[in-house]
């Protein structure tokens, strides 16, 4: 029977930064330009990363992997918060563990996967390659979801052709699905074709078993010859995959040495040419399988060769490293590919505050279920961190993992490093004169400016407001000077100013110290740094240099803010802090301005908070339908209410369909400004108008989630300001 091992964990975390890697190195020579020839001849050798991102923009490889899991690991997280813990009531036998089929509770369809597509996506944009139905697979697949054709029969080539449903999606954001399987490649092979099915079929099936196996295989394994062949022995032995495995299997068997003459050989045996569509499976798998065997060993070179090779650069490059991080381990992966992804990476789905991922709490996510698929205790280690902060709730940072710095940064690396030392983040400083200063922080929001290129037009909201508590504990270790002063800060993302939020503390060298603040109304801005700032009091001529030992860094609470739309701006196609999901947002007289023919709206919040009331000032312009939202977990899920229809008011629930749970007579007019708001408070959801109590029912669907306004028809409306309070 399968057995987890014991560094488990750190293998996933190994893994999911493999995966990161591979993206960003392939990312830059991924369009169709970039040849074999072409990057041979540009680049020659590459061994490092061939564009220098300040932050690296969203990317379809990296959003897969992250989204379709979330339906297993809500499932777990559902598990983990009941009463007594989930070891009482969930044996081994109840998810197959080793054995047969899964079965509930943490059983996987194709429909639950097919849900995460319609509530984590924007449609055109973000999440995928948006490139028509028809001709890009995923697209094809939305579209086939969203009106109402089933998963599995959404991928099929029953519905969409086999040119269609066999390109190389099938393979690219099935990683997850391995890494949650440890040892069990049998298992992790069937959870990725359940979810691959939503959009392929045939040998984009093939793909999903045989990556997801091999991910799994390498948990077991020790050397790369034995993973691709538990990968292989996945595949229908009638397959073209199966096919390209074994040749590329000669292939290197007759030349061991020489990459670029088994490269020269996909391309005239099994080149693009031969398979049709813009992106097919099989040539980009012959790549893959070529990057693991010649990469004889070395995680840098497995990646590198994955990326010379060209076609998909960027997918081959990622499902590789994810395969050599997990097989070689987190000592494999050198610091110059490393330290510039610093563990974390954004997305671009519809949930803004989603779309900022740290890899060390996700990589305890996924280890959680898959002790739990596996049907052992998850350590006590991982379910304290998760309940602590899991990134949706709250943020909780404990340097735990070799390496880790959960994408702390400083403000001039030049002067400043941070980087892990013996299970804490070291901030070193060197040569600070008077009055000198320096700052560690967190990033909790992104602008357009922080980026370099836009990509999967990543969106955000963030995962840090106004109201919450942050606490930072330290220790000082002093190589010179007198005298260090360290202050709590934050940033206020609109006026760029550096807010102090503590009374100085002079830290005594050994001692314990801890700064405990609340993140200040920035009257309808936000934060985009958190942290501390240390500062040299030292005499004159005298200079202090040392480092301060971060152990903790958390921020928790409920928030309460304002959202002042003459402080926002667009970016990535969307007005901050929100993500839209139809119509065309704009800023319109210092407020939000919606003009829609269909079904509209737009997003913010935390997307776990419970309790919580939002109130606008709505001024309706044009059509019947005029909303807030409340405890939304995505385009299909969550409360809407407010005016709807003339004379009416009503509030709905979205459960994948709209019912409508309450309306009643109310007289409202274009032109006029209202103050509408609507609560969740326990199974209670109001709706008030003008500080009158309009509506009210009781319904426990959704106890948790993000907020903000739409309409569910054709309309125009100016909403805001904003007062968000989580209760």
């Amino acid at each position: 029977m399968p057995t987890i091992p014991s560094d488990y964990l750190e293998r996933v975390y190994a893994g999911l930064l493999g995966k990161n890697i591979g993206i960003r190195l392939g990312a830059p020579v991924e369009p169709a330009i970039w040849t074999y020839e072409r990057i041979r001849e540009v680049y020659g050798d590459i061994t490092s990363y061939i564009k220098p991102y300040r932050n690296f923009a969203a990317d379809d490889d990296a959003n897969g992997p992250v989204y379709f899991v979330r339906p297993l690991l809500e499932k777990v997280e559902r598990l983990r918060n009941k009463e007594g813990g989930w070891l009482g009531s969930l044996p081994q036998s109840a998810v197959g563990a080793g054995e047969g089929n899964p079965v509930a509770p943490l059983a996987i369809e194709p429909s639950e996967v097919a849900r995460a597509w319609l509530d984590y996506s924007r449609e055109g944009v973000g999440m995928f390659w948006w490139g028509g139905y028809g001709r890009s697979t995923e697209h094809t697949a939305y579209l086939n979801l969203k009106h109402g054709v089933p998963a599995p029969e959404s991928g099929s080539i029953a519905r969409n052709g086999k040119v269609t449903a066999e390109q190389i999606g099938g393979q690219i954001f099935i990683d997850t699905w391995g890494l949650v399987w440890p040892s069990n490649p049998e298992m992790a092979a069937e959870y990725a074709v359940r979810a691959a099915s939503v959009s392929h079929d045939g040998e984009g099936l093939h793909g999903a078993r045989f990556i997801a196996g091999c991910i799994a295989a390498a948990f077991r394994e020790t050397d790369v010859e034995a993973v691709v062949g538990a990968g292989r022995a996945m595949l229908p032995a009638d397959s073209a995959y199966a096919a390209v495995v074994d040749a590329v299997l000669r292939f290197h068997a007759q030349h061991p040495s020489d990459w670029r003459a088994c490269q020269e050989y996909l391309l005239a045996e099994w080149g693009y040419d031969k398979w049709p569509g813009l992106c097919h499976i099989i040539p980009n798998a012959g790549v893959c399988v070529l990057a693991l065997l010649y990469g004889k060993g070395s995680f840098a070179r497995t990646v590198e060769i994955a990326t010379m090779c060209g076609w998909d650069t960027d997918c081959n490059a990622g499902n590789v490293g994810t395969i050599a991080g997990v097989l070689y381990g987190l000592d494999a992966l050198p610091a110059h590919y490393r330290a510039p992804v610093n563990d974390s990476i954004v997305l671009s789905g519809l949930p803004g505050t989603l779309n900022i991922l740290d890899i060390p709490t996700f990589a305890k996510r996924v280890a959680e279920a898959g002790y739990m698929l596996a049907g052992e205790a998850v350590p006590a280690s991982i379910t304290e961190a998760l309940q602590r902060g899991d990134g949706e709730r709250a943020i909780w940072f404990d340097f735990v993992l070799p390496g880790s710095t959960h994408g702390m940064r400083v403000s001039d690396p030049t002067r400043f490093a941070a980087r892990h030392r013996s299970g804490a983040l070291e901030f070193q400083f060197e040569r600070l004169v008077k009055e000198e200063s320096g700052k560690l922080f967190f990033k909790p929001f992104y602008r357009r400016d922080d980026f370099d290129d836009e990509r999967y037009n990543p969106i955000f909201s963030p995962i840090a407001r106004p109201g919450q508590k942050v606490r930072i504990e330290f220790m000082l270790e002093r190589w010179e000077g007198q005298s260090i002063g360290v202050e709590g800060y934050v940033r206020d993302t609109f006026t760029r100013q550096d807010i102090i939020t503590t009374g100085t503390i002079f830290p005594q060298e050994g001692e314990p110290c801890r700064l405990d603040f609340q993140i200040p109304s920035l009257d309808g801005s936000f934060p985009d740094e958190i942290g501390l700032k240390i500062t040299s009091f030292s005499g004159k001529g005298k200079r202090d240099s040392g480092r301060l030992f971060i152990r903790h860094f958390s921020i928790e609470g409920k928030a309460s803010y304002t959202i002042d739309m003459a402080k926002q701006s667009v970016e990535f196609g969307c007005v901050t802090p929100f993500s839209h999901d139809g119509g065309t947002w704009s800023i319109e007289s210092g407020r939000l301005h919606l003009m829609t023919p269909v079904q509209a709206a737009s997003y913010t919040g935390g997307y776990r908070v419970g309790d919580q009331r939002i109130t606008a000032q709505v001024r309706p312009i044009a059509g019947d339908c005029h909303m807030l939202l409340v405890r939304t977990q995505g385009a299909t899920r969550g409360y809407w209410a407010g005016f709807d229809g003339p004379g009416h008011v009503a509030i709905y629930k979205n459960d994948a369909g709209f019912t409508r749970l309450a309306n009643a007579e109310y007289s409202w007019q274009a032109g006029r400004d209202y103050v509408m708001a609507l609560e969740a408070i326990g199974s209670s959801i109001c709706l008030s108008i003008d500080g009158e109590k309009v509506l009210e029912i009781d319904n426990d669907r959704f106890d948790s989630g993000m907020l903000g306004c739409g309409t569910l028809r054709a309309s125009r409306a100016l909403y805001g300001p904003f007062t968000v309070e989580e209760l």
